[in-house]
């Protein structure tokens, strides 16, 4: 998928496409975050945005003849313009519902995915049922490989309990899954401000109690959903995400990922990089245990470190499933350099276990231990004694068809309907080779400036 903004905070123009493994990389202030903040929030919202119109002839068919037959490569055909109307919707929503700002800032950003040549796949089985008080009013059916969804009344239409605006709605929805849930995966993220959710954990259950008390007192008018997070919506929708996460952490942690059925022993190295583990207690209370597990601390206790790993320690563990993109705002946040190379090696490797990752990154330490893994999958005899040596498993090595780098710089754009070209701020592709790497200039020119000064001090004169 292919994602083309304007006008988004410093960024005036730019195009990406989602890898699985995108980075992007730049100077403070550019609009990485950004970027971030809204594919993750399409991601999230697309189901609310898009929307699929099933005729009303389907409807009729189906309440006189108990069952109809959904041709969905007529809505394959479609699915572009599907998407086109969705982001429209979805880019006046970017300013209050993404961003918790104002529309002065947000209000002419244009966001837009762009769906790739054969994205769509519709060959995989659906199958749902429709229930009111414990009762199947009709169910969706469609087979593997099959083109057609079976919708079939389950009882008489004169018990239905359901307008046909409501069984438009559950058919458009069921459409909208089998065209679109392949391509636009499960998101889950770990913001820049993780850190702060984790501390104040306490403090933001004791709101929500605040938060429930009230609504016992304002009555049955008061809508919940808008008393609840009244409190959180002058925040951006993925510090928002990250709050709920970490305030339902008891819950999550009570199913295991796929990771913790089939690869165990990446939670264990990435326990490793913690230098310890997290466990809820009796009382609920969420605690780290070091390493040397003679003490339990509380979050406020432990390291920023520990903090700032939280939130991605429980997905992992708990949550993450095959096809996920998992998105991380700065995953070197207030980490050493060796674990910065570590958090490099566990990302490639959740790569190549089947979950898509997306980072911002300021770490040469990280961008490095990638071009070193990405170097490493040359496949010569001398360089898998190299990785023999120096302790690198096959399933850390990266395929250079894998990663897509991007970095925020100014360049010559041709902006609007204008001719001439405009030097403005965009995201420039990164050249990959599996030879080389990932070519970072950004980097480079920190680190030859240090280099140059250093060397003057030392020969100069």
């Amino acid at each position: 998928m292919k994602i083309k903004l304007e006008n988004l905070g410093p960024i005036r123009q730019a195009e990406l496409s989602l890898s699985d493994f995108t980075i992007l990389s730049g100077l403070n202030n550019t609009g990485k975050t950004y970027i971030t903040y809204a594919i993750y929030g399409f991601l999230k919202l697309w189901r609310k945005v898009i929307n699929i119109d099933t005729s009303n002839e389907d409807i009729q068919q189906l309440l006189t003849s108990g069952s109809i037959q959904i041709d969905l490569l007529s809505y394959v055909s479609k699915a572009q313009k599907y998407v086109d109307s969705g982001c429209k919707v979805y880019s006046k929503l970017l300013p209050i519902e993404v961003f918790g700002s104002s529309e002065k800032v947000f209000g002419k950003t244009d966001f837009r995915a762009i769906l790739e040549d054969k994205e769509i796949d519709i060959s995989n089985s659906y199958h749902g049922v429709i229930r009111a008080v414990n009762v199947s009013l009709f169910s969706l059916d469609k087979q593997e490989n099959d083109n057609y969804l079976t919708v079939t009344l389950l009882v008489p239409k004169e018990s239905q309990k359901l307008t046909k605006e409501n069984i438009q709605n559950v058919i458009s929805n069921a459409i909208k899954n089998i065209l679109f849930a392949s391509v636009f995966p499960t998101v889950f993220i770990a913001s820049a401000e993780r850190t702060g959710s984790a501390i104040f954990r306490k403090e933001l259950n004791f709101a929500r109690n605040r938060l429930l008390e009230e609504m016992a007192k304002s009555g049955s008018n008061v809508d919940p959903r808008k008393l609840l997070f009244s409190s959180y919506q002058d925040y951006a929708l993925p510090v928002q995400d990250n709050v709920e996460f970490v305030r339902n952490i008891e819950g999550i942690a009570k199913s295991d990922s796929f990771l913790a059925q089939e690869f165990p022993d990446i939670l264990d190295y990435y326990s490793e990089i913690i230098g310890g583990k997290y466990i809820i207690s009796r009382n609920d209370e969420l605690l780290f245990e070091p390493i040397s597990g003679k003490i339990k601390l509380t979050m406020d206790e432990s390291s920023s470190a520990v903090r700032s790993l939280l939130d991605v320690s429980f997905y992992l563990k708990h949550l993450a499933k095959k096809g996920d993109l998992l998105m991380v705002d700065e995953p070197e946040l207030n980490l050493h350099p060796e674990n910065q190379r570590k958090v490099a090696r566990l990302l490639a490797a959740l790569v190549n276990f089947g979950i898509k990752v997306f980072i911002t990154t300021h770490s040469d330490y990280i961008l490095k231990e990638l071009n070193t893994l990405i170097m490493l999958g040359q496949g010569s005899e001398r360089i898998q004694k190299i990785a023999e040596t120096e302790g690198y498993n096959d399933f850390e090595i990266l395929n250079v068809g894998k990663i897509c780098a991007y970095s925020t710089k100014k360049s010559l754009l041709k902006v609007g309907d204008n001719k001439r070209k405009t030097k403005c701020l965009t995201l420039v592709k990164s050249e990959i080779t599996q030879e080389l790497g990932i070519e970072a200039e950004s980097f480079d020119e920190s680190i030859d400036e240090m280099n140059r000064i250093q060397e003057e001090i030392i020969w100069g004169g």
